[in-house]
């Protein structure tokens, strides 16, 4: 099969107006953005395309070979295998850890969990789709950490707009200060211990318990059906009921003419005409040949996620740039950050006698709880700045962990149990000291340096975990629930799977590497359109954000098209 979707020009013998790399969440809406307004433009893909064919969401677990054991998971993907979505389903989606090593200082682990297929880490996500504030936006001139970002909600919102619309976002409105509300489809229904839970965390805390507000159609929305909960997204989905890029943006990208879809191309470093300090192009190693190929273009986007990103531009050193391409400000690959796991609390209502089901609905969403800690009515926190939100769910399990033996441990078990739980997401603050740098001494299969990732949560990441498993104790007890059992942990980094910050964007070049429209301050026609940009977490799921950036971006970039200015 070819690598190639044709236009009619051989892809690698011309030069495009713009190369985007990556094609999950950010790269599939930048070519779709580029292409539909009629610019030329290469997307290229590391990994191979897919097919509905390969979707697994309707397969029952007895026809797994291995039952998710599979010694070749084991072996070939150690690393991946700790993401709750790597599984004997579909763990040829994730990279061989063997063949894309990456390195970590000793005591301080780092899981890097990543996809090499067409869409990426899009067609496994966890599709909670949250927009950010000023609260978030502006933190820094709130509590003088860090740094503001050069964005303010009025500059997102119109692409939010944009995106909510587009992608289909089914959630419902609450009028949350920390919050802001969407273009929403219907809000999945909550369960009626999920609405035990909101009321009475209402009335004694004032705090906010809404339905998730997720990727997942319901209602028939742009060509697309509306999901019909049977629950494994993570394994594909044959409506394309969830929002992944091959199957929307991409697929409008190709459909519109002017987009040519590169696969199994894997960059290793953007090209330099150093006399007019521009972006020439890239160079890539064919994944299945090995090959070394170039693509040229006028403008260079990166959206292969924020440490491939970052790999990319720290491979790319010039006589002008020795540290990494763009990189005056020496900020390339530092303030990494990933979303604080591993605090909440789980427990019983037993005032629920709903039996389980193994064969009704399953919905794929929970409840979400927006943060409710140092906002502009609770106050500043005596112990720790920023916040986390909870999400979580309840509803009747089968009680596997029932006493007794024989016919009365399968009675237990079939009468189950009701169960609740929350876990939070805490904000992880923007340091310098947490980083990546290419490791001279460590290969990927193609030659390309690898990464050393350096990072850990601190004080404050810690603080919230220990905070969010005492209010979510709180809030289950005062929901009715009983067996509580709290979690204070904080997992390592990586976990959240939300990485970001490392090539952050600013007004200022001297703090910053990119400008407010994800434009190298040093190289003009480059652009990083994925989670590097940003200059804090805040603690919503960053994807919708994302997305809603490189919109913005890409709006930008086809005006200076339009006047000539490339």
């Amino acid at each position: 099969m070819s690598n190639y979707l044709f236009l009619a020009e051989d892809p690698l013998q011309q030069t495009y107006d713009a190369i985007v790399v990556g094609s999950g969440a950010t790269g599939g809406w930048a070519a779709k953005q580029l292409a539909e307004a009629g610019l030329k433009v290469a997307l290229l893909e590391a990994g191979r395309a897919v097919t509905p064919k390969e979707f697994t969401e309707h397969m029952p677990a007895y026809k797994l070979k291995y039952r998710d054991h599979s010694p070749e998971i084991v072996r070939t993907r150690p690393i991946q295998k700790q993401c709750y979505a790597c599984m004997e389903y579909n763990y040829e989606w994730f990279v061989n850890d063997l063949e894309n090593p990456y390195s970590t200082p000793p005591g301080k682990p780092f899981t890097w969990q990543r996809l090499r297929i067409l869409g990426g880490r899009s067609m496994v996500w966890g599709r909670q789709s949250y927009r950010m504030s000023d609260n978030d936006l502006k933190a820094a001139s709130r509590d003088s950490y860090g740094d503001d970002w050069p964005l303010s909600y009025a500059d997102l919102a119109p692409y939010y707009d944009i995106v909510e619309k587009y992608v289909g976002i089914s959630g419902a409105a609450e009028g949350n200060e920390m919050l802001p509300d969407g273009q929403f489809l219907p809000p999945m229904k909550m369960s009626c211990g999920e609405i035990q839970l909101r009321e009475r965390v209402k009335a004694r805390f004032g705090y906010t318990v809404t339905i998730g507000r997720t990727a997942i159609l319901t209602q028939n929305h742009n060509g697309r059906l509306q999901c019909h909960y049977c629950g494994p997204c993570e394994r594909g989905c044959s409506t394309f009921s969830y929002f992944s890029s091959p199957f929307t943006t991409v697929k409008d990208a190709l459909a519109s003419g002017n987009c040519a879809l590169v696969t199994n191309a894997v960059v290793s470093h953007v090209n330099m005409d150093n006399a007019k300090n521009k972006a020439s192009g890239v160079t890539y190693v064919d994944r299945l040949t090995r090959q070394v190929k170039e693509v040229r273009g006028k403008t260079v986007i990166l959206c292969a996620q924020a440490l491939e990103s970052t790999r990319i531009l720290l491979n790319s050193p010039t006589r002008e740039y020795p540290n990494g391409l763009a990189n005056s400000s020496g900020a390339l690959g530092h303030y990494l950050m990933d979303h604080v796991v591993g605090g909440g609390a789980s427990g019983h209502l037993a005032d629920f006698k709903t039996l389980p089901d193994a064969n009704e609905p399953a919905r794929p969403n929970g409840i979400y709880i927006p943060r409710f800690r140092n906002t502009p009515t609770s106050g500043k926190h005596p112990r720790f700045i920023r916040g986390y939100g909870f999400q979580g769910g309840a509803g009747p399990d089968f009680d596997f962990d029932a006493e007794g033996y024989g016919a009365s441990f399968k009675k237990a078990v079939k009468e189950g149990v009701y169960s609740i739980s929350m876990g939070a997401f805490g904000e992880s603050l923007a340091r310098w000291d947490n980083y990546c740098e290419i490791d001279r001494d460590l290969k990927d299969a193609w030659g390309i340096p690898a990464l050393r990732i350096s990072m850990t949560h601190g004080d404050n990441e810690r603080a919230l975990m220990e905070d969010a498993s005492a209010t979510a104790a709180e809030m289950l007890e005062a929901a009715g629930a009983k067996d509580i059992k709290v979690q204070a942990n904080v997992e390592m980094p990586g976990m959240a799977i939300h990485e970001l910050g490392t090539v952050r964007m600013g007004t200022d070049s001297k703090k910053s590497v990119l400008n407010p429209y994800n434009q190298a301050h040093d190289v003009k026609n480059l652009f990083v359109m994925d989670g590097a940009s940003f200059v804090s977490s805040a603690c919503q799921n960053p994807t919708l954000s994302m997305m809603a950036i490189t919109v913005r971006a890409c709006d930008h970039l086809i005006d200076r098209f339009h006047k000539n200015d490339v």
